[in-house]
């Protein structure tokens, strides 16, 4: 089961006073960066609802907001008398410098300023906390839910393409006697030419390291062994698999590399350039899962 690092998540809080709406957007990223947009009266609780994010969240670029609207009948928020005095002070010495009346829309833009208003309670109560506490959590199991959608996706999509690298890698052994044969008959070509003497032992000698060198059985089943272990990953029951994953996916596309050097056929080199494409596809989708 794969989780994808993509999502997004909306919760909404209906209290008596306000409505509070918690979101929070996921994307992929190498490690965890999560940015939190709180209003000031939920600042305490920051540290909180970071390792809240961190913990359930594992991994990606997370970003989180609180919005809130305030009902009609809310009493909670005063006029904050002192800064307001300060700001009117400030307007009517530059009014009356400019020759001008502090009349009522002066008075309205002062209103929308800075700091303006403030909280008779300052302190989040507990029971608010709590309720608010409950949507943070809905929302992140939201978010993990929607995660384990687009996971799905992606892992059809990847096993798609490691399937057919393991057909082609099969096609591989279609090739192989003709490709003994052009090897052999490229050898055979080549000592016929030679004139001078040389040493039938040594000459068998290097034979012997040359075939060694350019057999390719050991990349066979070192790449079917990764394949088989990347099955066995992405069938495991940890949320969180895509470094194992990716690097896994390395150790395949070294496989395929070398296996194209050494088999020096044209059919064989024509597999392993699909065979790329196909790893290079799964590489794309790795970089998003969990």
């Amino acid at each position: 089961m794969y989780y994808s690092m993509t999502g997004y998540a909306k919760e909404v809080l209906d209290l008596p006073e306000k409505q509070i709406t918690v979101e929070i957007k996921s994307l992929n990223s190498k490690t965890t960066d999560i940015s939190i947009r709180i209003p000031q009266y939920y600042k305490e609780k920051e540290i909180e609802i970071r390792k809240m994010l961190s913990e359930k969240l594992l991994r990606g670029k997370i970003d989180f907001f609180i919005t809130v609207d305030l009902a009609d009948n809310y009493t909670d928020i005063v006029f904050n008398k002192e800064v307001i005095e300060n700001y009117s002070g400030q307007l009517k010495d530059i009014v009356v410098s400019q020759g001008l009346n502090f009349n009522e829309d002066i008075f309205r833009a002062l209103l929308i300023l800075p700091n303006v208003y403030k909280r008779e309670k300052e302190e989040l109560g507990d029971e608010e906390w709590n309720e608010l506490k409950k949507a943070i959590f809905n929302a992140i199991e939201k978010l993990m839910e929607f995660r384990k959608k687009e996971g799905e996706n992606l892992e059809k999509q990847i096993i798609a393409d490691l399937n057919d690298i393991e057909k082609l890698l099969q096609k591989v052994d279609d090739y192989e006697q003709e490709r003994i044969g052009i090897i052999k008959e490229r050898l055979e070509k080549h000592l016929s030419t030679l004139e001078a003497e040389y040493d039938k032992e040594r000459l068998e000698q290097e034979l012997i390291y040359y075939i060694e060198k350019i057999d390719i059985s050991e990349e066979k089943t070192r790449l079917k062994s990764h394949i088989n272990y990347f099955r066995e990953i992405s069938a495991s029951n940890n949320i969180t698999k895509g470094k194992k994953l990716t690097f896994v996916a390395q150790e395949i596309g070294r496989e395929i590399n070398t296996l194209g050097v050494k088999s020096a056929h044209k059919e064989i080199q024509k597999i392993v350039v699909m065979m790329k494409d196909h790893l290079e596809r799964i590489k794309e989708q790795l970089a998003n899962i969990l």
